[in-house]
Order: structure tokens, then C-alpha cells, then sequence
């Protein structure tokens, strides 16, 4: 049997809506993924921090607060000081298109807006954890372009 996908599910920042991001992660949960659910009010350092010791395939932020370009970013970095920047971080929000569009260049993966169904992030999730470029493409989304493995990463 293969092992479930493990998603961290995270609200970043002061954001204190989340209705939105437990839909998602129980979406996640019926569809067989492991889902971690961090809670409101993370701080990117907590977030990392999480997706260290939870050892996940999939890090998806919640951000309505319109703090994506910042908050985004800082979780990339973090993730790479801390040798998982080879693991998918993913999203969605309230974020314009131009914006997504920014923060895919800077190694983001898909983010999602309002109106995207579940089965299309979890098809992107899934096809994006597991390399698979035809189920990412299913769901309507390009693949994940995470940063690079690091030396020494199980991964």
C-alpha cells in the first residue's frame, strides 16, 4: 500500500478567517491524504517549523488577509534554509493573477482562488507530491515548480 500524502494545511499571518482552508483539508482527509491542520495565526517560522517535524509532502497556505507576497515568499525561504525546499508549497486566497503569476516564478507552486473546486486541488496536490505531470495537468493547473532537493534530502 502506498503511503498517504501528508498535507500541511496552515493560516498564516493575522488572517482569522478559515472556513475555507478546513473545507479544503477535509476535502484533503476524505480523498485519503494525511492532513495537518495547523490552527489560525502561524507565523512562517511556525509553519516551516511544522513541515519539518511532520515530515510532509505538501505545505498549503491560507491567505485572505492580502499578505501573499509577503507571507509566501518568507515560507519559501524558510523552507529552503531548512532543507525541504524540495516539497510543494501550494495555496490559495484572495490573490489577483498577477500576483500567482510572481510568485510561481519565485518557485511557488499553483495557488487557488475563489470558486476552484476541491477535486481540482487535490488533483494538483496529488500529481505535483507524486511527480506526476498528467494528473497536475488533469486538474487544470501546471505543475509545481518547488526549489531544488538539497544535499542530503531524503526526498
Amino acid at each position: 500500500m502506498a503511503r498517504k500524502i501528508r498535507v500541511l494545511v496552515a493560516k498564516a499571518g493575522l488572517d482569522g478567517h478559515d472556513r475555507g482552508a478546513k473545507v479544503v483539508a477535509s476535502a484533503m482527509r476524505d480523498a485519503g491524504f494525511e492532513v495537518i491542520y495547523t490552527g489560525l495565526h502561524q507565523t512562517p517560522e511556525m509553519i516551516v517549523q511544522a513541515a519539518v517535524q511532520e515530515d510532509v509532502d505538501a505545505v498549503a497556505l491560507s491567505i485572505l488577509s492580502g499578505a501573499h507576497m509577503t507571507l509566501f515568499p518568507r515560507v519559501l525561504e524558510l523552507m529552503r534554509a531548512a532543507g525541504i525546499g524540495d516539497v510543494l508549497l501550494t495555496g490559495g486566497g484572495i490573490i489577483p493573477k498577477e500576483d500567482m503569476a510572481a510568485l510561481r516564478r519565485m518557485g511557488v507552486g499553483d495557488l487557488f482562488g475563489p470558486g476552484t473546486t476541491t477535486t481540482a486541488i487535490i488533483d494538483y496536490i496529488r500529481g505535483a507530491t507524486r511527480g506526476d505531470t498528467a494528473a497536475a495537468g488533469a486538474a487544470g493547473q501546471k505543475p509545481a515548480r518547488s526549489g531544488p532537493a538539497k544535499a542530503g534530502s531524503a526526498r
